[in-house]
């Protein structure tokens, strides 16, 4: 069908074109053409599973608070002078085939970029574009070096590895691949069509379930979505890292020799659950290809580039994208755009004077702003690699009396506590997204308080360092400002009672008491996870004996944070963070099929040849300020 685009004369639309891939299956594409067009032009790609004609979910502005449609925005780039083409992934609204996540979209990106190469209105330049799973889906075909593609511009997501970041994380299981999953199965075609099927999803209370764990196909909130259910047990027991991990759509690491050698655009953000994929596509993309790589990592949680805050925290003005970086999102992927489809020299890099652009959180007064969130603050920073190359790493170890220090404890000795898995310790922001209604990211004060949390059902008011079964290990306060930009790794020796355990950490910045906050505030940084079983290997398992004592790396993600003289740094050390990773039940049991919980009583030793510590990337207070556009 063509028709005019809603609102705009100028823009021809040709709707539900079915392009044919390989395996015969059809996917609907809708075509934006400017009516003025006199001959080819360049084309922009989008491939969804969320609906061609649906709203833009992260589509929004400082000055337009509505999400645009994503009509709206095809016709906005079509009447820039591009050929725009947004396609329903397979098995999504208008294009047949099974929707299987994430699993497709490398041969199915390849197929529709062949075909667009051959069509009269393509002057042979395709760049891509997409957020979140249109990021993966973008990375996923350029595994494949398609025909005609020129540019990407890849917004939180692209898998690296989805075994190490985005599924599975330190061995466990991301729970928001479960409220994901519930979500999208109450919106799939196939809900719409099954009128005993949507009033099966809309009976389960989700936020029961989470509660209700153990799960197990047939009893979970997806029982009434089989697929679903389908697709939530076979990434959550596939543990090892296998072939299963190792394919185009989920692991970019094993095909960079392949991968398209394009000018390519990586936007992440601290609270994210793509932090580690951005920085791992970045650095490995510059070193492998010869064209442009540029990253821009801010401080938002998924998609919040024009908020100035991330949960309770707020990091001022100049944290935004908006008036930041480029007037707007969707200026500077025209900018983008320009630059490298129309060779339009005048337009700027992302960013100009280097690859890296970063957003250093911290520098502001810890007062409580109008909105009742924390003014952390914080400035942008450019840099020719990231980390910067005058980082350098500290050592901070775990003392006994709970403190961290710069010298190795004197005496020999561990700390012990016991974590029991229908107990865990509650998650509470983070780098995480798609947890809605279970649990949100961003930065909060790391107390269990009411309207938080909807798991617990506790909300104690109590900080999380009192739980007996989380270790807090506290610096003095800071004589002078620390800043910290990089990845971080928190290197422990351990043991337990029981055949498997997880071992947890957390880097919090800590505010002194104020008339704002006379608690002080306890500002989570980053975190991370280790499932102690996959110790010897991401391929194979290996269970603890009991008395033994194993060393361990935690590495929670890279971050950019200034801790002001005034402030302490806190490392808080436990064996669970619910429900954004799995339960581990202590007991050994196959990956997402466990029936039973143990209590384990697991220890962090310290000092002498088994000394635990924190390495902390410091960078001076010299890299380069960006000042806003």
């Amino acid at each position: 069908m063509v028709a005019n685009s809603p609102g705009n004369s100028d823009c021809i639309i040709d709707s539900n074109v079915l392009v044919t891939m390989r395996d015969g299956v059809t996917l609907a594409t809708d075509i934006y053409r400017p009516r003025s067009m006199s001959g080819p032009l360049p084309v922009l790609l989008e491939r969804t599973p969320y609906d061609k004609c649906g709203i833009s979910r992260t589509d929004i502005s400082l000055a337009r608070s509505e999400p645009l449609t994503r009509i709206e925005l095809a016709t906005f780039f079509a009447c820039q002078g591009y050929v725009v083409v947004v396609q329903d992934c397979r098995g999504r609204y208008g294009s047949d085939g099974v929707f299987t996540k994430y699993i497709n979209e490398a041969e199915d990106g390849f197929d529709t970029m062949a075909w667009l190469i051959d069509q009269p209105w393509c002057d042979g330049r395709i760049g891509t574009m997409g957020f979140s799973y249109g990021a993966h889906a973008q990375c996923a075909q350029a595994c494949l070096n398609p025909p005609g593609l020129a540019c990407m511009f890849m917004d939180s997501g692209g898998f690296a590895s989805a075994f190490h970041g985005g599924i599975r994380r330190g061995g466990a299981f991301e729970l928001k691949q479960a409220t994901w999953a519930y979500r999208h199965a109450l919106r799939s075609p196939a809900t719409a069509q099954d009128p005993e099927r949507l009033a099966g999803l809309q009976a389960r209370d989700i936020v029961e379930w989470f509660q209700d764990m153990p799960w197990y196909p047939g009893h979970s909130p997806l029982s009434a979505a089989p697929e679903y259910e389908d697709y939530l047990f076979q990434l959550w027991r596939e543990g090892c890292f296998t072939d299963y991990w190792r394919r185009a759509g989920l692991y970019a690491e094993g095909f960079y020799d392949t991968f398209a050698d394009v000018p390519t655009a990586i936007v992440g953000s601290w609270y994210d659950p793509y932090v580690l994929t951005s920085i791992t596509n970045f650095n490995a993309l510059s070193r492998t290809k010869q064209s442009p790589i540029h990253l821009l990592m801010g401080p938002w949680t998924h998609g919040g580039r024009s908020r100035t805050y991330a949960g309770d925290v707020d990091f001022g003005d100049r944290s935004t994208l908006d008036k930041n970086i480029a007037a707007d999102y969707n200026q500077l992927r025209l900018d983008w755009f320009n630059r490298w489809l129309k060779g339009d020299t005048n337009q700027p890099d992302l960013p100009p004077e280097d690859p890296v652009r970063y957003f250093q959180m911290g520098g502001g007064d810890g007062h409580k702003n109008t909105a009742g969130r924390l003014n952390h603050g914080g400035i942008w920073r450019s840099a020719s690699s990231f980390p910067p190359a005058d980082t350098v790493v500290h050592c901070w170890y775990l003392q006994p009396a709970g403190q961290l220090g710069a010298e190795v404890p004197a005496s020999t000795g561990d700390m012990v506590y016991d974590y029991d898995p229908n107990d865990p310790v509650p998650t509470i922001g983070g780098a995480l997204t798609s947890g809605e209604p279970i649990m949100d990211g961003g930065a909060y004060d790391q107390r269990d308080r009411p309207g938080l949390f909807r798991y617990t059902g506790k909300n104690t008011g109590q900080s999380l360092a009192n739980r007996p079964d989380v270790l807090s290990f506290v610096s003095p306060v800071l004589s002078e400002d620390l800043i910290v930009t990089g990845a971080v790794a928190v290197q422990l020796w351990v043991g337990s009672d029981c055949p498997d355990t997880d071992f947890t950490v957390k880097l919090i910045d800590v505010y002194p008491p104020s008339d704002d906050f006379p608690d002080g505030f306890a500002m989570n940084i980053t975190d991370g996870i280790f499932r102690m079983r996959y110790r010897q290997g991401w391929d194979q398992e290996a269970f603890m004996q009991a008395g033994e004592i194993y060393p361990v790396t935690i590495e929670p993600f890279a971050t950019s944070n200034l801790f002001r003289a005034g402030h302490q740094l806190r490392l808080d050390i436990s064996s669970s963070n619910y429900p954004h990773f799995d339960r581990n039940p202590n007991t050994g049991e196959p990956e997402g099929n466990s029936q039973y919980t143990r209590v384990a009583r697991n220890r962090i030793y310290l000092g002498g040849e088994h000394a635990s510590r924190l390495l902390l990337p410091v960078s001076p207070a010299l890299s380069h300020e960006v000042r806003p556009t």
